[in-house]
């Protein structure tokens, strides 16, 4: 029998950096009672990404974040959009460069992940901010 389920989290980031959503997620998508499916993320903004990403060392997410610092500088001299501030523009370039969804397969009741792998909302805005996540899981029941 095929079923749905869907629900929002809120997720309040500390500013620019990583918030881990792997077992919020895990949790919902395990109470759907779906044994084999999809489960599909979406954010609903344009100045944070949805990453899936080692979970293991955390000076992975400080390198990217490193890398990005460079390729998109706040307060480029280019970027006519600043109404929000300097990290305005670039962080809406980062999440151009990124992406706001995720789709990741469900199996035996459970996200597919890798062993490393973990679902990060990446704040790209200085400011802390409260996200908004749809998470919607489609699938088989048991």
């Amino acid at each position: 029998m095929f079923r749905q389920a869907i629900t929002e989290l809120s997720v309040s980031t500390r500013g620019r950096g990583f918030s881990e959503i792997t077992e919020t997620v895990a949790a919902f998508v395990g109470g759907t009672g779906i044994r084999s499916g999809l489960c599909t993320l979406l954010l609903r903004h344009t100045s944070a990404s949805l990453l899936i990403q080692e979970n293991a060392d955390p000076d992975v997410r400080v390198d990217l974040e490193t890398f990005f610092r460079r390729l998109v500088p706040d307060g480029d001299p280019e970027f006519i959009h600043t109404a929000e501030g300097r990290d305005d523009m670039s962080a809406h370039i980062r999440t151009a460069l990124t992406t706001v969804n995720l789709g990741i397969p469900v199996a035996d009741g459970r996200l597919t992940l890798g062993t490393w792998q973990g679902i990060y909302i990446w704040e790209h805005r200085a400011a802390p901010h409260r996200r908004r996540v749809a998470v919607h899981v489609l699938g088989e029941t048991a």
